[in-house]
């Protein structure tokens, strides 16, 4: 994935969350920051840590949040692409009830956490902005609930398969309708309450149904229409643009231009 060295894609995306005018990204470009490299697989964050003094922004790469149980299954909750923040609600809660470890090799960006608290509580639009943010965040976990408990195990992958290539389209990482999804069949099983041999089969399936074309872990989305249905699939959670008002070209393949 392609290095972005500013934090400009992050300040476009917060601006189609809520109204920002030139003043305001100034200011968020201007937060005091520092870029690190972080190797795949490494943590950032480990349950029952104390908070950081930073909040860090992915620039490029891919990672995911999970819990444990006390028996050590794990549960993937989010995949995380470039410009989300990783740990914004470190920025008030003192301990982190989850982890948060490298998808791939990551680049992020640590912005200090004092001078964010002072930005958000100095400019409303700013802090409108990144409370929408965290709202889409939240919605994102609704619809995780949802495909987990209600939806079969086709479902489930056709519709990740659908979320995953509508976001990472959204941040500018792939442009085509084949993209590179970093994540084992392990990891998918536990990001939507399967085994990995389910998994596998049911990639299998889709690839049969002509849904998808799969190379190791390169996906080919050959049928949009179709899998998106097979999946349930709807982008409104995403709220991609709060400034466009929702309608049904909302469906169309992320792949149009």
């Amino acid at each position: 994935m392609q290095s972005r060295p500013t934090m400009d894609s992050f300040i476009r995306r917060l601006a189609l969350r809520s109204p920002l005018d030139e003043a305001d990204m100034a200011a968020i470009a201007a937060l005091p920051r520092t870029k690190r490299e972080i190797k795949a697989k490494s943590y950032l964050i480990r349950e029952g840590d104390k908070s950081h003094a930073f909040c860090s922004l992915i620039l490029s790469g891919m990672a995911y949040r999970h819990k444990l149980t006390d028996q050590g299954a794990r549960q993937i909750v989010a995949i995380h692409v470039p410009d989300d923040l990783l740990d914004p609600q470190h920025l008030f809660l003192k301990f982190a009830d989850y982890s948060v470890q490298a998808l791939t090799t990551l680049e992020v960006a640590d912005i200090d956490h004092s001078a964010l608290q002072d930005l958000i509580l100095q400019n409303p639009a700013v802090a409108r902005a990144l409370w929408v943010d965290g709202l889409v965040d939240s919605a994102i976990y609704r619809e995780w609930v949802l495909n987990i408990g209600r939806r079969d195990a086709r479902s489930r992958i056709a519709h990740l398969l659908c979320e995953m290539a509508v976001r990472m389209r959204a941040a500018g990482v792939i442009e085509d309708s084949r993209f590179y999804l970093p994540m084992t069949q392990e990891q998918m099983g536990d990001a939507t309450g399967l085994t990995s041999v389910h998994v596998n089969r049911t990639l299998k399936a889709l690839t049969a149904s002509g849904l998808i074309e799969q190379t190791g872990r390169w996906i080919g989305i050959s049928d949009w229409d179709s899998i998106r249905r097979v999946g349930d699939f709807n982008p409104l959670y995403l709220h991609l643009d709060q400034s466009a008002p929702q309608s049904e070209a909302s469906l169309h393949s992320p792949f149009m231009t």
